[in-house]
């Protein structure tokens, strides 16, 4: 950006925000994240979602994400793999927008985007700080989308309206936020894991904090595994409240928060069965993360150049 003869010009860090960068542009950068992240990796995560699911018929019980591929749309049809993707579409981009203004914000009142300083805590806050507030734009989109990955919902739901019309005059506007606590369980100490390794593990690899794609994506695929893993029987509690109302099984449809849930899980499966569906999780989330940083980061240096050419 040009500036006026005898001013200094003002350098700053890449990874803090300049006071150019408006809020709508963090939104905007982080709105396309989130859509790019999800609609990529959608087809694994419906797979996973079955995997999860407690009782589940041998024709939805799979070994594998390409056993589970396979049978799907073989015995489904190909596109059956995208079905409630419009939900994510919808709802992702809202939802990741608030996430990373609200992130920034946080990140910026603590201190985090001093130059040339690691900040850890603030990282770890600004992720938990985030997703609380995008959680509970998105959570009802997220239960949508899970009634319609589930096997046989094309004969209950035409559509992601249709189906959210059946949840609210069936089960209340309840059943939309049933899993909103469980989903913070999981969500909360994964976005704080993720946001506090992909800052480190990027700071490691671009001390100077530059725009550098490869350590974007990187950084972001070994933080999302790493965090995913570990949050996977939260994951899957999540699922087993998001889909009750689907379920056939008396005991599965009174399920009514996070505990209830556990102990019903540990006395049909075991401490097995709290780890269902982690590697298709991990394998989600993996490239899903490593797209999604890469998409903010390349959106915000689009941005940052934008404005300096102004």
């Amino acid at each position: 950006m040009a500036q006026p003869t005898g001013e200094p010009v003002e350098d700053y860090d890449y990874e803090a925000l300049p006071p150019n960068f408006s809020l709508w542009q963090n939104m905007a950068a982080g709105a396309f994240a989130g859509i790019a992240e999800h609609t990529v990796m959608y087809p694994i995560d419906a797979i996973k979602t079955r995997m999860q699911i407690i009782g589940a018929s041998p024709a939805a019980t799979y070994n594998g994400v390409l056993q589970g591929t396979y049978r799907i749309a073989s015995g489904e049809g190909l596109l059956s793999l995208w079905r409630g993707m419009s939900s994510v579409i919808v709802g992702a981009g809202p939802a990741h927008a608030v996430y990373f203004a609200t992130y920034e914000a946080v990140k910026h009142v603590m201190g985090g985007n001093e130059a040339g300083v690691h900040h850890p805590l603030a990282a770890a806050t600004s992720g938990a700080a985030a997703t609380i507030a995008s959680d509970a734009l998105m959570n009802p989109f997220d239960v949508i989308k899970q009634r319609m990955q589930i096997q046989g919902s094309s004969k209950m739901y035409k559509s992601m309206t249709d189906c959210a019309k059946y949840v609210y005059r069936n089960e209340g506007l309840g059943a939309f936020y049933v899993s909103y606590p469980t989903t913070l369980s999981m969500t909360v100490p994964f976005t704080a894991l993720q946001f506090l390794a992909y800052e480190s593990i990027s700071t490691a690899m671009n001390p100077e904090k530059k725009y550098d794609p490869v350590t974007h994506c990187l950084a972001g695929a070994v933080a999302g595994g790493f965090a995913s893993a570990l949050t996977t029987p939260m994951d899957v509690i999540k699922t087993m409240l998001q889909t009750r109302g689907s379920a056939t099984d008396p005991e599965l449809r009174t399920v009514n928060g996070f505990v209830a849930g556990c102990r019903l899980l540990y006395r049909r499966e075991g401490m097995r069965g709290f780890f269902k569906g982690v590697r298709p999780r991990v394998l989600t989330t993996m490239p899903s993360t490593a797209i999604c940083w890469s998409a903010y980061e390349a959106s915000k240096a689009y941005f940052i150049r934008q404005n300096d050419a102004l």
